[in-house]
């Protein structure tokens, strides 16, 4: 039982009462959250507001969900201690954090948020969130690059899982995989005999860039 997430534990471990102090209010009805009075020991949701004795304790927090088209050249990060950080793009956002990095020469979808769980959901790789990518190479791939990309490549420290790549045309091509490691894309093409010219994340889990301006961004919904 996830104890830290229920509404004792907060009253408890925040507000500082005793056990027996908050199965007492629980117990008298003088706890409410989002204004519904809960007289159990439930979960409590990241969000929600918390009164008690019809006094709030918790103000409810409005989540936000951006999505922004990174332009290259740009650190995936918003310290401002950091060159070339990403801070200048969200002087009226506070509180976020990166979901799902790129590295300084990429380009493309980065998700933020200030949803601690949520971030925390999409780049935990136990979750294997599919990315997708468009990538374009030095030279022109062909069906034996695709069977050996696919498979899993050896990139010195790691085995790579199996993924999806498709050729586009040209020196181009398409792949979505749930794994990311730290530059995985080009270290798997330096593998292969390959450098990689540009790289563009285009999706992250059901979430697409879509035609959004490089050095953009807009709020989504979850």
């Amino acid at each position: 039982m996830s104890f830290y997430r229920r509404i004792k534990y907060f009253l408890v471990h925040t507000l500082k009462h005793t056990n027996e102090v908050a199965q007492d209010m629980l117990a008298k009805g003088l706890v409410e959250m989002d204004n519904v009075v809960v007289k159990e020991n439930v979960f409590l949701s990241d969000d929600a507001e918390i009164k008690v004795e019809g006094k709030v304790v918790r103000p409810k927090k409005d989540f936000i969900y951006i999505k922004f088209n990174k332009p290259a050249g740009y650190e995936s990060t918003l310290s401002k201690n950091v060159e070339n950080n990403l801070s200048e793009f969200f002087t009226d956002q506070k509180g976020l954090s990166i979901a799902g990095r790129l590295d300084k020469a990429s380009e493309g979808l980065l998700l933020l948020s200030n949803n601690g769980k949520w971030v925390e959901n999409i780049t935990n790789p136990l979750f294997e969130k599919e990315k997708e990518y468009i990538v374009e190479l030095d030279k022109e791939p062909g069906e034996d690059f695709v069977t050996l990309f696919t498979k899993g490549v050896n990139i010195g420290y790691h085995v790579t899982k199996p993924c999806e790549c498709s050729l586009l045309g040209g020196n181009k091509i398409k792949v979505k995989l749930k794994e990311g490691k730290n530059r995985q894309i080009r270290k798997m093409c330096k593998t292969l005999g390959y450098n990689v010219l540009s790289l563009k994340r285009t999706k992250i889990d059901n979430v697409e860039l879509k035609n959004l301006e490089e050095g953009k961004w807009e709020f989504f919904k979850v």
